[in-house]
Parts: structure tokens; C-alpha cells; sequence
């Protein structure tokens, strides 16, 4: 039977201008993405943008243009944000298209349908740019939590019948316990939901930009459940006979930032339930993070650009850090000065020096081919053992969404390698004992291949560099070429080897 796996990041909300935050978001999806498709995986990877709402429409008017026009511009620009950080997402979903249309409207009906919609009027405070209603208990200091100011509203309304689906949901986190991740999260969710749960308002009357409620032009559906909807809307929803749909959903993985966890860990399932569909398999929110010791605001003037990122330090450099510096699911603090350790520290002296030192001896001494060793000793194949044992590890850290912990263990390698490397001195062997010397040289070799086979998920692009000056063809980079299956050839000519992680010099 075919191995799926449905990935989603949140659809990102077109009034604002892409910056680290969504960047981390997606990073982490196509880290876990191209390690599923190396893994044997059909993977299906989306992204995409939020283009309804009050927000949108009165940025639009702002702008002086129409509200599509509008979205037709911004949303682009989160598409070349991916193709700035390489992703490799497999389909990009915008809420203003037709199959979304058609999605959300029919989610409308059969909740409708099942008795959990009603018609009713809305009185309280809204926070335009939360899209989010409070109480007057969760007001702070006369704000919404988030700091964002709100505005008293009075309209006729159809709500949701949230408050019957408390003791579902708790039952259903009860069966599931990684459903919510990290376990902080699941906690918080835990308890909002156990403190009772209010109807929600899902249409709004005073706006126009949004999808229409079916069968009642006065009203536009609620933001957050036409948003929602996205990710089985991009399963084929509501062709729910369909092969995609059936091998697609529930999808097996949606990732957040943990300010929306409420509405896709409360909301979303609850959503489902009520229209008898599968309910996804994990909700993982991750954290925010701050930059030099600050929140990160547009008034601080202190939003972190990854097209900066990736300009001053390179792309994979970026990618590394990001998902590395900081336990995945804990908020995290930016500095320059962390990031230039790690690069300098990681990649240019552990990993980069490396494979530098290894390819360069055997360029120079192994006539640039793969040296033919002889029998490999205890030490050998202990490191060997390591390097090929690495990729059971890391499906457990990446299937935790542990990224930082599959960086670590890989380094951890990397480190063992540096000291196999001194302790069996490979240049005294050249005078010595050479047949030794080929076979130190080649078990070097197939602990890097195995480092980059394993690596590629993160670093893509450095890794297909060092893959290339191990030649190692395009076709033996899956992990089912990880151990004796995939190892280097001895006597196969190896290009000239170019370094792959330059240090990072301050200007």
C-alpha cells in the first residue's frame, strides 16, 4: 500500500507582508515534506494565502483598487517568498478561487443541514485585525489579547452551535493525546475548551469581501470557516469519493504558529465533527521569535526580512539556523551573532572542513577517484554503524517535529567523523601503510554520504553540492540508497571538490 502524507502550513493572511514568521512556519513543512518524499512518501504539501475579510477589503480601498486586484498582488508575493527559500511546496491554495468557493459553501450546507447553523443577532466586541469576537472578561485593559484594538458590533448573524461540542472535543483530546503538540499547547487548548465553550458567529452583514453565505446574499461567511476550509478544499473536498480526497484526508499534519492554535485545535475540529468529516491527525503550533532580546514589531522597526537573511548569510545557512538554533515549538531569539556562530561554528569548521579535508587528500593522493579499501577494522565499522543507524533517529525527531533534535544527533556524527579523522591521521598513513590509508579515506567518504543522503531535507542545495563531488548520482539520493545498497563505488572519478560552507566574514 502506498505511503501518504498531507502537510499544510497555515494560509497566510494577504494584508501582510511576508517576514520570519512565515517563513519559519513553511520552512519547517518542507524540511518535513522532503524528508517524507526521500522516505518513500506520496507527499502533498500546501501553502497558500487568506484573502477574505474586513482587513483585505479596507486595505484594498486604501489602495484605491478592488479588492481581487488587491489580493491578485499581495498573495504573489508569498509565492516568491517560496521560491526565495526553495520550497518545495506541491500546491498553493488561495481562498478567492473557484474549487475554494465551492468547498466552503458546501462545509456552510451540510452544517446548515445538520441542525448546527442557526440565525440569530451578534452584540459584542470584534477586533478587525484578530477577525476574532471577545468577551468582555478577555478584553486587557480595553483591548483584545493581542493587543489589537476592537470596535463594539451589533448585526444579524448566524452562529455555530460551538458550546455543543464542548465534551466532544475533550473526549476526542482525550483519545488522541498527540493530536495537540507541543504538550504545552495541548494544555491550553485543554483548558479554554474545559472553561465552556460560546456559540460562534460564522457570517457577518456590515462587510462585502468574503464568500456568500449560500442562499442568503445579505450574508458573507465568517473568515476563519471559510479559511479553514482550505485544506480540504485542496484534498478535493467535497468530491469525497474521489481518489484524491481519499488519499489525502485527514490530513496528516497541520502546522501553526501558536497564536492561531485556538482556531484550528477548537474550531476547526469541531467544524468537521459537525459535518461528520475525519478530523485531522495532529495541530502542531510552534513558537514565535523575538529579535536581539525584542518582540518583534513593525513599530520597533525590527521585522526580520528572510530575503535579508538569505542575502547576508546565504540560503541553506538560513534554513539551518532556523531550524536548528531553537527547540522546535519553543519561542526563539534572533541575534546575528548566534546565527554567524552557527554558520561558522557547524557548517564552515564541523561539517564544511570536513568534507574540505577529506576530498581535497583524496583528490590529491587517490588520483581524484574512490579510493578501493581494504578490511575495514572495529573503529570503521563503528562510525560506519552510526552514520547508516542515523535515519532511525531521525524519523522519530521528524515525526515528532523535532527538528532541532534530527540537527543535533546528525551533528553528533559529523563530530565523531572530525575525530576519526585525527585519531587515524589519514597523512601518516600515506607513508605508512596506504592500503590502510584508502580504506580510512573511503569509510570517510560513505559517512559523508550518509550525512548528506540524511541532510538534504534541511540543506538541499549544499547537500546536492557535496552529493555531486562524492559522485553520487541523481538517482541514489532516496534513503533506500542508505547502507551498502547505495555505497560509493571504488575506483569512480570524482570531480575537482569546491568548499561548501564558507565561513562568514562581517563586512
Amino acid at each position: 500500500m502506498e505511503k501518504t502524507f498531507y502537510i499544510t502550513t497555515p494560509i497566510y493572511y494577504v494584508n501582510d507582508v511576508p517576514h520570519i514568521g512565515h517563513a519559519y512556519t513553511t520552512l519547517a513543512c518542507d524540511a518535513l515534506a522532503r524528508f517524507k518524499r526521500l522516505d518513500g512518501f506520496n507527499v502533498h504539501f500546501l501553502t497558500g494565502t487568506d484573502e477574505h475579510g474586513q482587513k483585505v477589503e479596507k486595505a484594498a480601498a486604501d489602495a484605491g483598487i478592488s479588492a481581487q486586484d488587491f489580493t491578485d498582488k499581495v498573495s504573489q508575493n508569498f509565492r516568491d517568498l517560496a521560491v526565495a527559500m526553495n520550497f518545495s511546496n506541491d500546491d498553493f491554495i488561495r481562498t478567492t478561487e473557484p474549487r475554494h468557493i465551492v468547498a466552503a459553501q458546501e462545509i456552510w450546507r451540510r452544517l446548515l443541514a445538520s441542525g448546527h447553523i442557526y440565525l440569530d443577532k451578534y452584540a459584542g466586541w470584534y477586533s478587525v485585525r484578530d477577525e476574532g469576537f471577545f468577551t468582555e472578561s478577555e478584553l486587557v485593559d480595553g483591548k483584545a489579547p493581542s493587543g489589537a484594538p476592537v470596535e463594539w458590533v451589533e448585526e444579524a448573524s448566524y452562529f455555530f452551535d460551538l458550546s455543543k461540542w464542548q465534551q466532544p472535543l475533550l473526549d476526542f483530546y482525550a483519545a488522541h493525546p498527540d493530536f495537540i503538540l507541543p504538550e504545552t499547547r495541548r494544555n491550553e487548548v485543554i483548558s479554554f475548551v474545559s472553561g465552556g465553550l460560546r456559540d460562534l458567529s460564522v457570517s457577518r452583514t456590515s462587510f462585502n469581501w468574503g464568500i456568500d453565505v449560500p442562499d442568503d446574499a445579505d450574508h458573507i461567511m465568517y473568515v476563519w470557516l471559510d479559511a479553514l476550509t482550505n485544506y480540504i478544499t485542496a484534498a478535493g473536498f467535497p468530491d469525497i469519493t474521489s481518489d484524491t480526497y481519499q488519499t489525502r484526508w485527514p490530513a496528516d499534519l497541520h502546522m501553526v504558529g501558536k497564536d492561531i492554535l485556538r482556531f484550528h485545535a477548537v474550531y476547526w475540529p469541531a467544524f468537521l465533527m459537525a459535518a461528520d468529516l475525519p478530523l485531522p491527525k495532529r495541530v502542531f503550533a510552534h513558537g514565535w521569535w523575538t529579535n536581539e532580546g525584542e518582540k518583534i514589531s513593525k513599530s520597533l522597526g525590527n521585522v526580520i526580512d528572510p530575503y535579508v537573511l538569505i542575502e547576508t548569510y546565504g540560503l541553506d545557512a538560513t534554513r539551518y539556523f532556523l531550524l536548528r538554533e531553537v527547540p522546535f515549538g519553543n519561542d526563539g531569539d534572533f541575534s546575528s551573532q548566534a546565527m554567524i556562530n552557527r554558520i561558522n561554528a557547524d557548517l564552515a569548521n564541523d561539517l564544511g572542513n570536513l568534507a574540505q579535508r577529506v576530498l581535497s587528500f583524496v583528490g590529491k593522493h587517490c588520483g581524484a577517484a574512490v579510493p578501493t579499501p581494504g578490511t575495514l577494522n572495529a573503529t570503521d565499522h563503528a562510525l560506519l554503524a552510526r552514520a547508516e543507524s542515523l535515519i532511525t533517529r531521525l524519523r522519530y525527531h521528524y515525526d515528532a517535529q523535532a527538528f532541532h533534535r534530527a540537527l543535533e544527533e546528525t551533528w553528533e556524527v559529523v563530530g565523531a567523523a572530525n575525530r576519526y579523522v585525527d585519531e587515524q591521521a589519514p597523512w601518516s598513513l600515506r607513508k605508512t601503510d596506504p592500503e590502510r590509508m584508502a580504506t580510512v579515506l573511503y569509510t570517510l567518504m560513505e559517512v559523508l554520504r550518509h550525512l548528506a543522503l540524511v541532510t538534504q531535507p534541511v540543506m538541499p542545495q549544499a547537500m546536492a553540492s557535496l552529493l555531486d563531488q562524492l559522485a553520487v548520482p541523481a538517482s541514489a539520493r532516496a534513503f533506500t540508497d542508505i547502507g551498502a545498497a547505495g555505497a560509493l563505488a571504488a575506483g569512480a572519478a570524482l570531480p575537482q571538490p569546491v568548499g561548501i560552507f564558507p565561513r562568514y566574514v562581517a563586512a
